[in-house]
């Protein structure tokens, strides 16, 4: 009597978690459907590729910079983890929407939205938007493993025609059904908690949004100056944009040379920007700083090496202290030289 109680509880929950099985689903399997079907953002050589997405993730992702940076510099490797990761999603979200090993995808879903939140969690223009994509994952995969799935399902399917497996240990933990725990108060309890903690840790970490200054890095452009060298006929520099949009480039207008006084000894306006050597920038990443139609772009997560030319400057190249980027924006950046 106690089992045909509990078998119904859980058809109970699994009913009642449709809508969200249904969203989380298609909310990753539509990964899958925009970058191969709707359009193909798989190819490196397509605008949009998701690789350079992939790219945007790095300059504040949390433990997993390593991995980003390494597949980011090696275009081979980031473009096949990119074509298995869209596979995974498709496979996860359509089984999610099917309500086919169920327990099993919810185990995909809490990765893939970790990943999310660990890559991306910083990124959000208008609100915390990745961050909340990556937690909301997290918590709604960890409920389904708990109910798993129940009518308009088929794992539901195959417990109704009561096929041979479905009252085995592995279809239990894998599928959907009794999860066969021995203490859920305390599963559902320590899992909420330790999901809760990830969330507010996150949420502090990235946005400041549980105590202190509230902020929120993908507002403002931002872009780093180092490993500034002087020679006879040329000056070198790296820029790392590592802020900002991910959408929307950083775009100079404008690059000066300044002596320590703050006088422009040379001055690089949009338009020699726009035209800037391409043999004169090389790229770290697959995200890449180009000339554009009026500026210098520089995407986000985009790390370069630059090569300004001085043969045409009229004052002496030692008098040359700082060099100041200038963004569209009017936001400037400076760096002095060693």
């Amino acid at each position: 009597m106690k089992h045909t109680s509990d078998s119904r509880s859980y058809d109970l929950a699994g009913l009642y978690t449709l809508s969200l099985r249904l969203v989380i689903g298609w909310t990753y399997f539509s990964a899958f459907w925009r970058r191969l079907i709707l359009e193909n953002k798989l190819d490196p050589e397509e605008a949009g590729y998701i690789g350079e997405k992939f790219n945007h993730f790095l300059p504040n992702a949390l433990g997993i910079k390593s991995v980003i940076e390494y597949l980011v510099t090696h275009p081979d490797a980031l473009q096949t983890s990119m074509m298995v990761f869209t596979v995974i999603e498709a496979v996860v979200g359509l089984f999610i929407i099917l309500g086919l090993m169920t327990r099993l995808m919810s185990i995909g879903i809490f990765g893939l939205a970790l990943g999310i939140l660990l890559g991306s969690g910083w990124i959000g223009t208008t609100c915390l938007d990745e961050w909340q994509i990556g937690v909301l994952g997290i918590a709604g995969g960890f409920v389904l493993f708990l109910t798993g799935s129940g009518p308009f399902s088929v794992d539901h399917y195959f417990m109704k025609k009561n096929k041979s497996f479905i009252n085995t240990k592995w279809f239990l933990w894998l599928g959907s059904g009794i999860l066969p725990l021995s203490k859920p108060k305390i599963v559902v309890l320590a899992g909420s908690a330790l999901i809760f903690g990830l969330t507010l840790y996150t949420n502090q970490y990235f946005h400041g949004g549980v105590w202190g200054t509230l902020h929120n890095k993908s507002v403002k452009p931002k872009v780093e100056i180092s490993n500034v060298s002087l020679n006879r006929s040329d000056l070198k520099f790296e820029v790392y944009r590592t802020q900002g949009a991910d959408v929307y480039g950083s775009f100079l207008i404008g690059i000066h040379l300044l002596d320590q006084e703050g006088n422009i000894l040379k001055e690089f306006n949009y338009q020699e920007l726009s035209e800037f050597p391409k043999e004169n920038i090389r790229n770290h990443y697959v995200a890449q700083v180009k000339p554009g139609k009026h500026s210098l772009i520089i995407p986000l997560g985009a790390k370069a090496d630059l090569t300004l030319s001085l043969n045409d400057i009229s004052t002496q190249k030692t008098e040359i202290h700082t060099v100041k980027l200038v963004d569209i924006s009017g936001i400037e950046w400076i760096a002095e030289i060693d």
